[in-house]
């Protein structure tokens, strides 16, 4: 490997300092999921708003449905693939930094659809800009943390996700029951516009906060980790497809079952994430407003806990001699979420309801954490993003889409009366969630040997430098 090879990318700090997991690399992860939770407010922050954008659009829950999945995920997936190419070779905090100024104003721009239309286009913008943030987040991580402490940190920031949808439904109950009101507001410049509308315009603010930390991280150099922790430094460049076909090939057990199991288990989180205010909303009878802080601070205590104790279950389990750790916590987790996410929807008061969504934010937040640590340990490094990027399509693309409209679909068309939400919610967790678990657990195997190759590849590599 020539000197040109080893340098470290732009910006970056001394390699000593990057890859043990020090201090400043938790500041990174810190900022990275700053910036997560700024990215799922902007996306949450729909789903506090679904009586009115029916009530003034003149829409169905399907369509709620689609404009909270499909117009979202659509883009977000297909162009996380060409956006993970460029991540895997050029510099990634200026990928982020690019994406965060097309998604936050994009998002402001939900604010001026006039139309169910002119909505839809303006999320699957949101969705463009936000496609730039995970999977070069994620290479970037795995670039600061050896693969034993890469859990916890990739744990940490996928807390953004419950962290950034509580503070979603907090800050949105807030500005609805600010805005709330007969009429409609009529703005300089603007003219008039819906109340709800205003409230994409504020959210879209914290994005340009996030631009700015994003402007203090340094670039780490690109490193191959074997599982024992022995690393070598690799060079940042294109890998051709046929290379990541390959690999896809050799692993397709492994991979299978990895995208197939988080499909399933995703499918129904994203289903609860979007219709649990309605669901409060419609079944015991809160203001919308009520609904955003009960599930909020759900979100907000029990989510953001979820993902920092699987990435520590994890670590608890390698620790104990486990070498597909990460896999067969994410098994657990998902097995213990079968019984809740079936019941919770159906507890029959309010103190009962209560408690069972503060299980089920803990335990649907869990495993959020594994599936990308799980990619960044087995995939080589030159194709860490575009492999990240790969799951997106497959497994975010269909679960994310399918589980807002395939619970309103079972609403409006089995049941055909709105109260039947919990009912639909119900029956998404106990058709999918068994299947995502059993996939999970036929991934084991796999998971073991490909740890055991991909050690014995570096080992074999630094035994020849």
């Amino acid at each position: 490997m020539t000197p040109q090879d080893n340098r470290a990318s732009i910006d970056s700090g001394p390699p000593e300092k990057l890859t043990g997991g020090g201090p400043y690399a938790w500041y990174v992860v810190g900022v990275l999921m700053f910036a997560y939770i700024v990215a799922i407010v902007d996306r949450q922050i729909l789903s506090l708003l679904v009586e009115p954008i029916k009530r003034d659009l003149g829409v169905t829950d399907t369509q709620i449905g689609l404009l909270a999945g499909f117009a979202f995920i659509v883009f977000y997936s297909i162009l996380g693939v060409p956006i993970a190419r460029l991540s895997d070779r050029k510099n990634r905090k200026a990928i982020i930094s690019i994406g965060i100024v097309i998604w936050s104003l994009m998002t402001a721009a939900c604010g001026l659809a006039k139309t169910y239309v002119q909505l839809f286009m303006m999320r699957i913008g949101v969705g463009v800009g936000e496609a730039t943030l995970s999977p070069a987040a994620y290479s970037i991580m795995a670039d600061y943390f050896p693969p034993r402490k890469l859990a916890r940190a990739i744990g940490v920031y996928a807390m953004g996700l419950y962290a950034g949808s509580g503070l979603a439904l907090l800050a949105g109950s807030a500005v609805v029951a600010m805005l709330s009101g007969p009429g409609m507001l009529d703005l300089p410049i603007i003219g008039e516009m819906h109340r709800w509308q205003m409230t994409f315009i504020v959210v879209a603010i914290p994005g340009f906060v996030v631009l700015a930390l994003m402007m203090t991280v340094r670039e780490p150099p690109r490193r191959q980790f074997a599982y024992d922790g022995s690393h070598e430094t690799v060079k940042a460049e294109a890998v051709p497809f046929g290379e990541i076909w390959e690999f896809l090939r050799d692993n397709r057990r492994l991979i299978v079952a990895h995208f197939g199991g988080f499909l399933m288990t995703g499918t129904v989180i994203s289903a609860f994430l979007i219709w649990v205010p309605e669901f409060l909303r419609r079944t015991y009878d809160y203001t919308i407003a009520e609904a955003g802080v009960i599930y909020g601070l759900a979100l907000l205590v029990f989510g953001t806990a979820g993902p920092y104790f699987g990435g520590w279950f994890a670590e608890w389990l390698a620790n104990r001699g486990y070498r597909d750790a990460e896999m067969r916590a994410a098994a657990i987790c998902g097995a213990i979420m079968i019984p809740i996410s079936i019941l919770a929807p159906l507890a029959p008061g309010r103190i009962s309801g209560m408690v069972m969504l503060a299980l089920l934010s803990f335990i649907l937040a869990s495993a959020q954490g594994l599936p990308p640590t799980i990619m960044q340990i087995i995939a080589p490094n030159r194709m860490r993003a575009q492999f990240t990027a790969l799951f997106m399509l497959v497994a975010v693309l269909a679960g994310f889409s399918l589980g807002p409209a395939f619970t309103a679909m079972i609403t409006d068309y089995v049941f055909g009366y709105e109260e039947a939400l919990p009912y639909s919610l119900a029956i998404v967790s106990a058709a999918l969630t068994p299947v995502g678990v059993a996939l999970l657990v036929y991934g084991l195997k796999p998971y073991r040997e490909r740890l055991a190759q991909e050690q014995e590849a570096v080992t074999g590599r630094a035994g020849q430098a």
